[in-house]
């Protein structure tokens, strides 16, 4: 049996989740794909959080090493590239990347020494026009625009998967 992948770099950032039952789920696919570092600014629900702990379902290593800060400043103080994931560019005038292209530069950074973080937004409404302009770039997922609203794990899942692909 191969070893497990377990890389510290990128690490997910969720901006003001909402539900522990996300942020389990969360855990739980990250480590699925190999990531383990897992970031929160201002969760809505205590941390830790006994909803996350029972989604996580053996992620358990992710949960205990969250990070779990209250601004946005203090989460992304040691990143070196900021993507942030939104179903829509807003106007900013950043590069905006499909999950593939996202996937492939975060590698490419990382060559370069660098410490990359994906920002994820809150389950209702996603994050503010302010917080996605500390980004560097945009990921956005190819959703139906009718519909563009993903569960939290299951946006994270897309990117994580297409990380995960640009490992080979």
């Amino acid at each position: 049996m191969p070893p497990p992948i377990e890389e510290e770099w990128p690490a997910i950032l969720l901006v003001r989740p909402q539900m522990g039952e996300n942020i389990g789920a969360v855990a739980r696919v990250l480590l699925n794909f190999g990531l383990i570092s897992l970031r929160l600014v201002a969760p809505r629900d205590r941390w830790p959080n006994p909803k996350a702990e029972v989604v996580a379902v053996g992620a358990d290593k992710v949960l205990k090493g969250a990070r779990v800060e209250w601004s946005l400043e203090e989460a992304l103080a040691d990143a070196t590239l900021v993507i942030a994931a939104s179903a829509r560019p807003r106007g900013l005038e950043k590069p905006v990347w499909g999950p593939r292209e996202a996937a492939l530069n975060i590698r490419a950074a990382l060559a370069k020494g660098e410490r990359p973080v994906v920002m994820f937004g809150p389950e209702a409404a996603g994050m503010e026009t302010e917080e996605i302009a500390r980004a560097d770039a945009i990921m956005t997922l190819p959703v139906n625009p009718g519909f563009a609203s993903l569960n939290l794990a299951n946006a994270v899942a897309v990117f994580a998967f297409a990380y995960a692909e640009a490992r080979q």
